[in-house]
């Protein structure tokens, strides 16, 4: 057994957040903040090899996907990138009806096979889902920029912190000034699709269109391509793992654990009323218990698009995150997970083993019978960070998959 956890709820008012108690969906406590920097055309970034900042990035509608809907298919552009995909095995699997257990029981059912973490947490070797050194702490925000980020990026920067922000395509054309602040501030960027839908509820070539034209806005405001992502509520599945790699991009999940579940502090269940502030904190709580626990480190799911879960992370939960007993280390993903900061853009990156991409191998003596997979190297039924590991042969096809809590 570790170090008991030591977690202490602070009075409220802290960094501009009301106390916990009256943090509520749909309450106003502020207004949101300026822009604290901006940047010229030809700034340098701060990663090694990265261009310089582009133009300043003007919004035209006529050029862009209408915002918060799934992309038209038909677009030129769309139909390019569906050629990223060419010389892949897409797995045929159908889209799920709407991304839920509940909603697809017959896709339920086949969840392992399918590689399905919406239903049983499943993962694969190329899922990033937790850092790998013990206390380490995998800070991430999804849905932004808003306009309430500007407020969490003045917390970060006065506790010298650093995160990765998974950014919707609709809201990056919306506010690019923010997204380049993040950028610009050492903060990793990674793509969270378009109009944040379920991904396997999706066509393969509305997954294409979500990740490319979110790829596209990023690049536009930045000049950098990113080679991660998170699908939206983690709804991912071997097809749009395989979509996701064939346009290199690296799925990065939360951290589940067997005994604990995810590692989502439901800040997002404040925001849309299902749940109190309270009972958020509450679960933060249990996951700063089950943390000290683990064997590795953790990726930990929290959102910026609201001014709630804003006041939740810069008045309570990273608060709580800096003065735990024992100490955790918050870093951004790419860089608790070790992968150099200049990986984690196409236009720095000189690895030619990250992202991972598809490859065709052989499976079995037979030369005819192979399997198009996305792996890293690892042995199957194996236990790693107490986990589960499991080879499968399915139709010829060897698949590997990381079960949390199943087996």
């Amino acid at each position: 057994m570790g170090p008991t956890p030591v977690v202490s709820v602070p009075p409220g008012g802290q960094n501009g957040a009301p106390p916990l108690s009256l943090i509520s969906s749909g309450m106003s406590t502020g207004t949101p903040s300026p822009l604290v920097s901006s940047y010229a055309a030809s700034a340098t970034p701060p990663i090694p090899g990265a261009p310089a900042l582009p133009t300043p990035f003007v919004f035209t509608a006529a050029e862009w996907p209408t915002q918060d809907h799934v992309p038209d298919t038909s677009s030129p552009e769309v139909q390019e990138w569906m050629h990223e995909l060419d010389g892949f095995d897409i797995p045929t699997w159908s889209p799920t009806v709407d991304g839920t257990c509940a909603g697809d029981p017959a896709a339920a059912e086949e969840s392992m096979l399918r590689g399905w973490w919406t239903c049983g947490g499943i993962t694969r070797e190329t899922d990033i889902t937790a850092c790998p050194r013990q206390y380490d702490w995998g800070v991430s925000f999804d849905d932004g920029p808003s306009k309430w980020s500007e407020k969490l990026l003045n917390y970060l920067t006065k506790e010298n912190i650093l995160a990765t922000f998974f950014v919707v395509g609709s809201r990056v054309v919306e506010r690019p000034g923010v997204l380049i602040e993040e950028y610009m501030a050492g903060h990793e960027v990674s793509v969270h699709t378009w109009s944040h839908r379920p991904l396997t509820s999706l066509t393969n070539e509305q997954v294409v269109a979500e990740l490319g034209w979110t790829r596209r806005a990023i690049q536009a405001v930045l000049g950098i391509t990113p080679t991660t992502m998170r699908p939206p509520y983690g709804d991912i599945d071997d097809r749009v793992r395989a979509i996701s790699l064939a346009m290199g991009m690296v799925p990065i999940i939360w951290t589940s654990a067997p005994s604990s579940g995810p590692f989502d502090t439901n800040d997002w269940k404040v925001a849309g009323g299902m749940v109190d502030a309270t009972t958020s904190f509450n679960t933060f709580e249990a996951i700063l218990g089950n943390a000290s626990t683990l064997p590795t480190g953790f990726i930990v799911l929290q959102h910026d698009l609201y001014e709630v879960t804003v006041d939740l992370a810069v008045g309570y939960t990273l608060n709580a995150a800096l003065t735990h007993n024992p100490p955790f280390s918050l870093k951004p993903i790419g860089n608790c997970s070790d992968i150099p900061t200049t990986d984690l853009y196409a236009e720095s990156n000189k690895n030619t083993t990250f992202p991972y991409t598809n490859h065709t191998i052989i499976t079995s003596s037979d030369p005819n019978t192979t399997s198009s997979t996305a792996t890293k190297k690892g042995k199957p039924n194996s236990v790693r960070d107490g986990k589960v590991s499991v080879g499968l042969t399915v139709g010829g096809l060897m698949l590997s998959a990381t079960v949390c809590g199943l087996l």
